[in-house]
């Protein structure tokens, strides 16, 4: 069984490089893995501005990317003052950035269905 220590001190934070050619010939992104906080956050995201019973999903691949393209050291690159600007952005390669954040994430359907039901 694993200690406090051990738990604690466990990289369990992966991020993935994503290919974003369309941004500049050989250009690439990290996508990072969010803490149990980072995440919690950007579900309240969803939960603000909603009508009733649906989940705000306006520029969701945006507000999304901004929390998870991170440099090389692990740092976020961009604010969420910044998902407007990034949402005018390529569709394509966003929908590439976000399929990666949401499989790192744990992010799916499911977790829209729960967000419709608080």
């Amino acid at each position: 069984m694993l200690n406090r220590d051990a738990i604690l001190t466990a990289n369990d934070l992966p991020r993935e490089k994503v290919q974003t050619r369309e941004w500049g010939e050989g250009a690439y992104v990290f996508v990072a893995t969010m803490t149990g906080t980072e995440r919690d956050s950007f579900e309240q995201t969803m939960l603000e501005g909603r009508k009733a019973g649906t989940p705000n999903l306006n520029n969701i691949r945006a507000r999304l990317a901004v929390r998870v393209i991170v440099d090389d050291q692990g740092n976020r690159i961009f604010r969420d003052e910044d998902a407007e600007a990034l949402g005018r952005k390529s569709a394509k390669v966003l929908d590439r950035v976000f399929e990666v954040a949401q499989r790192l994430n744990g992010l799916g359907d499911k977790d829209v269905k729960a967000l419709e039901g608080n």
